[in-house]
């Protein structure tokens, strides 16, 4: 009956050993997926920083377009103006609508080329806050990815260690 009784507890001891390896590896392989969600979660990140970082670009773009437009206008104006300031009062000044040019007191066509000037220098100034605004924004998502490939190599560094 001792005989039976150390073999029945060898036999358990027996299970608990191969229940406590297959836990083991259970673990080994939770934390393995863990890992490869983690990789994913990251890598997912990082394309949808890319992908957000194409668009910013694009927009970066689409604004020193628009800004090198209304610098040209700016200039425009500015040579207008200082062509106004050499008129003497008596002036005769057109102004061009459509097909007809149309006769302007000059005072008046002083003032629609100074509002002119205001409002193109206030949208420059607009877009001078935009472009700053997008730089940051890129910025940012540069130094995020760059944060994210850092976490994994540590991680593949973690993984070749172990």
């Amino acid at each position: 009956m001792a005989s039976s009784s150390a073999s029945a507890t060898k036999e358990l001891q027996r299970e608990l050993e191969n229940k406590a390896n297959d836990l083991s590896k259970l673990q080994k392989g939770k934390s393995l997926l863990h890992a490869l969600q983690n990789f994913l979660s990251f890598s997912s990140h990082a394309f949808l920083q890319t992908h957000g970082d194409h668009y910013n670009r694009m927009n970066i773009a689409k604004n020193h377009q628009v800004r090198k437009k209304y610098t040209i206008q700016l200039g425009e104006n500015e040579l207008v103006q200082k062509e106004l300031d050499l008129l003497k009062e008596d002036a005769n000044v057109y102004k061009l609508i459509g097909p007809v040019l149309v006769k302007q007191d000059l005072a008046e066509a002083n003032a629609n080329v100074r509002k002119r000037i205001e409002y193109i220098s206030a949208e420059l100034k607009r877009l001078d806050g935009t472009l700053q605004d997008l730089e940051e924004k890129q910025n940012s998502k540069k130094e995020a990815i760059l944060k994210l490939q850092q976490r994994i190599q540590s991680l593949q560094a973690g993984k070749a260690k172990a």
